[in-house]
């Protein structure tokens, strides 16, 4: 690993560090960005130093814009999702600014954590994977012991739309997942 690419790192987890909302005892976006390069060095393990930092700065300071403050529904929620990815990308691109990154590497970082070419851009749809396969992992099963069948089902489905075809059959090879939810990963 590069000392720019390690001091971008150490710089993402000083920043996730402050985090007040804890997941086992840790801040909780800190333990995402650690188990997002985790699953990205699994699933993509000759990854690009953007793809690295691009996964570790996924929720980079998550905690500061307040889902809250945003209004309720599809809109509210989706407009808010739209800020995190904004506000993600300029906190990195900063971070790898002070690194001594080119604006080049910090255009391609910023694209990929605002989903830019999802779908169409390899490195955009490698985060999304990686994003996904975390959410399934350490993510789905709080997330689907408070919601109801039809919305846990709308979920997998949003899910897996969004994986490449690579992606998904790789989900049904890792997880042991009932067939009304693995049938969302086949098409």
């Amino acid at each position: 690993m590069s000392d720019t690419l390690d001091q971008v790192l150490q710089a993402i987890d000083t920043a996730n560090a402050a985090d007040p909302n804890l997941e086992d005892g840790q801040p909780a976006s800190l333990l995402y960005g650690q188990r997002m390069s985790s699953e990205l060095a699994r699933l993509f393990p000759d990854s690009s130093g953007t793809l690295q930092i691009a996964a570790r700065g996924q929720h980079v300071e998550r905690w500061k814009l307040k889902r809250d403050t945003y209004p309720q529904g599809r809109v509210g929620y989706l407009t808010w999702r739209k800020d995190q990815g904004r506000h993600h990308a300029d906190v990195v691109a900063k971070l790898m600014q002070d690194a001594g990154y080119d604006a080049s590497d910090i255009e391609t970082t910023g694209q990929m954590l605002r989903k830019e070419g999802l779908k169409r851009d390899a490195n955009v749809q490698a985060l999304e994977d990686v994003i996904c396969f975390v959410f399934i992992k350490w993510y789905f099963a709080p997330f689907a012991a408070k919601h109801s069948p039809e919305k846990i089902q709308n979920i997998v489905e949003k899910t897996a739309r969004k994986m490449s075809t690579e992606g998904r059959a790789r989900v049904l090879q890792e997880f042991n997942l009932p067939a009304e939810l693995a049938s969302a990963f086949t098409s």
